[in-house]
């Protein structure tokens, strides 16, 4: 069992993904209402040392040393991963040792600090997010720690592009009544042509977030919206239930998830504590569960409870 590693997990965008998590849950800059890992505990924009760089890295070492080498090492986890301080020496301890690419999904708050950017040159795929570009919804939908300005969040990606020779995919969760209003969809087209991605990825709610009634938007709104942009570039994210055609999908995984909620109804804390999985490997698998219909979810006090279906 590794602290710092999960998977490899099977990804919608990178095939078999082996995920590095530089934060403990739940550090970040955002609070999304629709963030699958939970809420956000510490609210922040303050760098340093969450978790050890000489752990990590023995992980990696470990890993490197001793397993099949996945599709892409990616650098996700609990919360924001450029948070953390020693970021640009763990990628550089990557890419010094091995020649599996590297994906960095970050939400992209920190690019406005030039360390920041320098670091993540290495990196082979960078992945920000943008929700919004009117401040009214990116607080709505992101609320972000108080000291973010949207402007310069969208300045600091535009300013990584013109130094990044990388690919760059931005993605753009929608929900609806959050960020899809004409005035909503005008400002993001105009944020997308002053970052120029090489891809614009849209994506939308596929399981509970962290506020009740969420509503995610159609496969039909969604194409509605790359109508009404009329850019080259803009994609929708395949369905998770295509995760499951992964060669390395593991039943194992699968089956001890559903073997242990059939006994009673659990969070993903729970599930964590139970199984010793990360909280992003349990995500993965229950996406495609909840979208086989073998489970479901349902908010209780104590939070997100899933459950077989009856």
């Amino acid at each position: 069992m590794y602290n710092y590693l999960f998977g490899p997990v099977p990804s919608r965008r990178l095939g078999m993904s082996l995920g590095i998590d530089l934060v403990p849950a739940k550090v970040c800059s955002l609070n999304c209402v629709y963030c699958e890992v939970g809420k956000t505990t510490d609210l922040t924009l303050e760098r340093k040392e969450y978790v050890p760089y000489d752990k990590v890295i023995a992980e990696l070492s470990d890993y490197l040393g001793n397993n099949l080498h996945p599709d892409y090492i990616t650098f996700s986890g609990s919360g924001e991963p450029t948070l953390n301080s020693r970021f640009g020496e763990v990628l550089d301890y990557i890419k010094k040792h091995t020649t599996i690419p590297v994906a960095v999904l970050t939400n992209g708050t920190l690019l406005s600090d030039p360390q920041v950017r320098k670091e993540l040159l290495d990196a082979d795929l960078v992945l920000p997010s943008l929700d919004a570009a009117l401040d009214y919804s990116f607080r709505k939908i992101n609320r972000p720690q108080k000291n973010i300005d949207l402007q310069e969040y969208i300045q600091g990606i535009a300013d990584f592009r013109k130094e990044y020779s990388g690919k760059i995919h931005l993605e753009i969760l929608f929900l609806s009544g959050y960020n899809d209003t004409p005035e909503d969809l005008d400002a993001l087209k105009a944020a997308i042509l002053k970052i120029n991605p090489d891809s614009v990825q849209l994506n939308t709610l596929d399981r509970p977030g962290t506020v009740a009634g969420l509503q995610p938007m159609s496969r039909q709104q969604m194409q509605q919206i790359v109508r009404y942009w009329k850019l080259p570039n803009v994609e929708i994210i395949a369905k998770a239930p295509d995760r499951k055609k992964i060669t390395a999908y593991r039943e194992d995984l699968e089956s001890a998830i559903l073997g242990t909620i059939v006994r009673r109804p659990c969070t993903l804390d729970d599930l964590q504590k139970i199984l010793g999985l990360h909280i992003n490997e349990i995500n993965k698998y229950l996406d495609v569960l909840e979208n086989e219909g073998k489970v479901e979810a349902r908010y209780e006090e104590r939070g997100v409870f899933y459950t077989t279906k009856q």
